[in-house]
């Protein structure tokens, strides 16, 4: 198959419309072309092509910060001598100054099919700022690694953030070409947009559902990207990041695991398999042992779960990490009634807001996971609700 990236490099016709334009790049560490090419220096080597300015996402263009709520600073590209301007610095939609250095921008962004992954929000930002200064915008597509599934609850009014770009449930299953038409579609944006489609992507084929395995490399797009299985966890281990369980950073596998040293993981999962068992579908949780080395918890021994979502146990259409998630904390609630869960910050700079409810764009999980008399159905009848909406919302915006 071939990315958005490898078909503008290889069909002269899709790139003729760049004829005589200043073209920008936006890009980070995971934008490579099939032989593991950096998409900047392939465009750069383009000899009809123009590029004269770079952009960079949350963690760098370089992929170099490796926590969140790190900013990057503007740099000069040391090869290229073109300007790499971060959209995670001093600020995150690009100014009108960063926007006069080209004529069209290309985003070459490989996401993770999750509502809370920041590219997300960057595409409307630089959508926003296109149709403000009468700008081009083309998405050189890459595949959802998560795949077409649906889960979540959408994002409520009043909850938008960076982290939650506009009413979509935690795990939309929509490509970044096809999420730019749904936000054109649904903030009435007027700007030149096209997607450079991929060629030969089947979501819906094992052993991948959604990543080509064994055809592509996988590269980092953030610093704890590092693999699929975290990819198919993260639209649920991210609402990690809104408690005071460590996520796993400072381990080898981020975002695939979850636990704290003052928690009976054998414990929680029993809870979890007697509240409800089916929402520990098409996955194996196994309980373990870990220290990171950095971030929460750091030094000491924390007991935990790994979900395994890479073996034979693994079924794509009932692994659900938006509620197998849910469930542990609702477990750990009724084994620990005190847990000191929630993380108070101001997560994303969002001021006066719980992490947790920021990230689930509305306070509703949180409130369900403490109030002691709710059950898993009240959960999933909502969920349920939002999911069918968006399933047929998302339809008019499927690209393959």
């Amino acid at each position: 198959m071939k990315f958005g990236i490898d078909r503008l490099l290889t069909e002269p016709n899709l790139r003729a419309p760049l004829k005589g334009k200043r073209v920008a790049l936006l890009a980070h560490p995971a934008s490579t072309t099939q032989d593991l090419t950096h998409s900047l220096d392939a465009l750069v080597a383009c000899e009809d092509l123009n590029l004269t300015a770079a952009f960079g996402p949350q963690h760098g263009m370089r992929g170099d910060k490796q926590d969140n709520m790190i900013e990057t600073a503007d740099f000069n590209d040391p090869v290229h001598g073109i300007p790499v301007f971060s959209l995670y610095g001093e600020v995150r939609r690009p100014s009108g100054q960063m926007m006069s250095t080209f004529d069209v921008m290309l985003v070459d962004l490989q996401d993770l099919g999750c509502r809370i992954y920041t590219f997300v929000t960057t595409l409307l930002y630089v959508l926003e700022a296109a149709a403000q200064n009468g700008k081009t915008v083309w998405v050189l597509d890459r595949p959802n690694p998560a795949g077409r599934p649906v889960e979540g609850l959408t994002l409520k009014p009043g909850w938008e953030s960076f982290v939650g770009a506009g009413p979509l449930p935690m795990r939309h299953g929509l490509t970044l070409g096809e999420l730019g038409h749904w936000f054109i579609n649904t903030f009435k944006l007027d700007v030149d947009y096209d997607v450079v489609k991929m060629e030969g992507w089947q979501p819906d084929a094992a052993p991948g559902f959604g990543w080509p395995l064994g055809e592509r490399a996988w590269v980092n797009p953030s610093p704890n990207a590092p693999n699929l299985s975290m990819a198919r966890a993260y639209a649920g281990t991210v609402m990690l990041e809104g408690t005071t369980l460590s996520e796993g950073r400072g381990t080898t596998r981020p975002l695939e695991l979850f636990g704290a040293p003052d928690i009976d993981a054998r414990n929680v999962l029993t809870e979890m398999r007697a509240l409800a068992p089916d929402w520990l579908n098409g996955c194996t949780s196994r309980d373990c042992w870990f220290e990171p080395t950095f971030h929460k918890h750091v030094g000491e021994l924390c007991n935990g779960i790994q979900i395994h979502v890479e073996d034979l146990s693994y079924n794509h259409n009932t692994f659900r990490p938006w509620r197998l998630q849910a469930l542990a904390f609702k477990a750990i609630r009724r084994l620990y009634p005190d847990y000191p869960l929630w993380r108070d910050f101001a997560y994303e700079y969002q001021q006066g807001k719980l992490a947790i409810d920021v990230i689930n764009g509305s306070p509703v999980l949180r409130e369900w996971v403490d109030d002691a008399k709710s059950t898993p159905h009240d959960l999933d009848a909502l969920a349920t609700t939002d999911e069918q909406v968006w399933l047929k919302e998302r339809q008019a915006f499927l690209l393959y």
